[in-house]
C-alpha cells in the first residue's frame, strides 16, 4: 500500500494515470469542527486488480501540492470515477475551483440501472464485486498520523472495487441506451453553483412556522451574519448560534446586549463579543427593512388544489413505468411532485428529460384524459381514449 507524500511522487502518478480510460476517486476528511470540509487523505487506483494500481495521497503532507491532481481532473480524455461525489466534489470546488471532468458518479448510475435510491457503496460491493468491506475503521480520526495498515486498507478498499462497479455500470448503461439520462444527473453535481452557499440565502434553510414580513426581515440577516461569520472563520454554522437560537432572536429582536442576555436558548459565548454586536446589527437592519423588501416564504405547493383521485392514478402510472424500466420510483418522482402535477403544476423535474421519457408524457395525457389505465393480470395498462 503506497502513500505518497511529495509533489514529485503524485505527479508521476498522475502522468500514469493520463494514459488511462479512467481512475477510481474517493476521498476521507473531517468537518465536526470546521465550517469547511478538511481534506485528510485522497485514494486513487488506475484500471486493473489489487493494490498493485492504487496509491493514497497525503495532503496534510508539507511536501505535497494536489496541483497534479487538480491537472489530472481537468484532462478530459481521463473519466474521473467517484461514488456518491457531492460531498468529495465541493472540497476541491472549495479549494481549488475544479470540478473533474468528465466525471461518473456510480451512485447515480447504479439508480437509473435499477438498483435502488441513493444506493450505497457497500451494497454495490456486495452485489457486483461480490466482497464484503471491513468497517472497522468507519470512525477513524483521518486527520491524525500515522495511519495504521488496516485504516489504510480501509481506505484503499473506497476505490479498488470501484473499478469492477464502474466497468460493471459503464456496460449496462451503454446497453440500455441510458447514457443521456446519466449525464442529465450529472449536470447539478458539475454545476459550480451546487456548492456556492450565498449568505443572504441562508434563511431559507430554517424551519419556522412564521410568516410575518418583519420576522423573516429580522430571520435573514441573523442567517446572514452567521453564514458569513462562519465562513470567515471556518467554523460550524452551530457553533455561532444553533437554528432554534437564531429563530428565538428572530421573534424577540433584541437590540441590545441586556435584552440579547434575556435570550433561553443563545449560546454563552455568543452573549458578548463579535457575535453579540453582530447579531445586534443584524436585528437593526431586519427591523429597518422596508415591507416592499421583506423575503417570501413560498406557499404555491400549500395552495395547490389536489385531485386526490387524480393523484392516485398518477401513482399508480408511475409504478407501473419505474417497474418496466427497472428505476427506482422515486428517482422519477417524488410523491410531492405527483402531487403537485395533480393539481396543474408543470415546471417540474418529472416532466422534463428522461424523466419525461418515461414517465412525463403518459402522466400529461392522463391528466388531460387522453389516456386510462386497466388491470392485466398482475400489469398495468396504458389505454388510448
Amino acid at each position: 500500500m503506497k502513500t505518497i507524500t511529495t509533489t514529485e511522487d503524485l505527479a508521476a502518478f498522475c502522468a500514469r494515470a493520463s494514459d488511462c480510460d479512467y481512475v477510481t476517486v474517493d476521498t476521507e476528511f473531517l468537518r465536526e469542527r470546521t465550517y469547511y470540509s478538511q481534506l485528510c487523505l485522497v485514494q486513487l487506483a488506475l484500471p486493473g486488480e489489487g493494490d498493485a494500481d492504487a496509491v493514497l495521497v497525503d495532503p496534510l503532507s508539507e511536501e505535497l501540492s494536489l496541483d497534479p491532481l487538480y491537472t489530472l481532473f481537468r484532462d478530459t480524455s481521463v473519466v474521473k470515477v467517484f461514488h456518491a461525489a457531492r460531498q468529495d466534489l465541493e472540497i476541491f470546488q472549495v479549494d481549488a475551483g475544479v470540478i473533474p471532468e468528465p466525471l461518473f458518479d456510480t451512485q447515480v448510475a447504479a439508480m437509473v440501472c435499477g438498483f435502488g435510491e441513493q444506493v450505497g457503496y457497500e451494497t454495490l460491493v456486495k452485489r457486483i464485486a461480490r466482497e464484503q468491506l471491513d468497517k472497522s475503521s468507519r470512525f477513524t480520526d483521518w486527520s491524525r498520523r500515522p495511519l495504521s495498515d488496516a485504516q489504510k486498507k480501509y481506505a484503499l478498499a473506497d476505490v479498488t472495487h470501484l473499478r469492477e462497479i464502474y466497468e460493471y455500470l459503464d456496460k449496462q448503461i451503454r446497453k440500455q441506451k441510458r447514457e443521456k439520462w446519466v449525464a442529465e444527473e450529472m449536470e447539478i453535481l458539475t454545476n459550480p453553483e451546487t456548492y456556492t452557499v450565498r449568505p443572504e440565502d441562508a434563511w431559507q434553510r430554517i424551519r419556522t412556522r412564521t410568516n410575518s414580513g418583519k420576522f423573516l426581515a429580522v430571520l435573514r440577516e441573523l442567517a446572514r451574519f452567521r453564514e458569513s461569520y462562519a465562513q470567515t472563520r471556518n467554523i460550524p454554522r452551530n457553533r455561532v448560534m444553533k437554528d432554534d437560537a437564531l429563530v428565538e432572536l428572530a421573534s424577540t429582536k433584541p437590540t441590545n446586549l441586556k435584552d440579547l442576555g434575556r435570550s433561553r436558548l443563545l449560546l454563552r459565548e455568543a452573549r458578548k463579543g463579535e457575535i453579540a454586536d453582530g447579531i445586534i446589527a443584524a436585528v437593526e437592519a431586519g427591523i429597518a427593512c422596508k415591507p416592499e423588501d421583506y423575503p417570501e416564504v413560498d406557499n404555491s405547493r400549500e395552495k395547490m388544489q389536489v385531485n386526490p383521485a387524480l393523484a392516485d392514478l398518477l401513482r399508480v402510472l408511475l409504478k407501473a413505468k419505474s417497474d418496466g424500466a427497472g428505476v427506482a420510483a422515486r428517482l422519477i418522482a417524488p410523491t410531492s411532485d405527483l402531487d403537485a402535477i395533480a393539481a396543474g403544476m408543470r415546471d417540474l423535474p418529472a416532466l422534463k428529460g428522461w424523466r419525461r421519457e418515461v414517465f412525463g408524457e403518459d402522466a400529461l395525457k392522463l391528466c388531460d384524459g387522453k389516456v386510462g389505465l386497466a388491470a392485466k393480470g398482475a400489469q398495468v395498462q396504458i389505454i388510448e381514449l
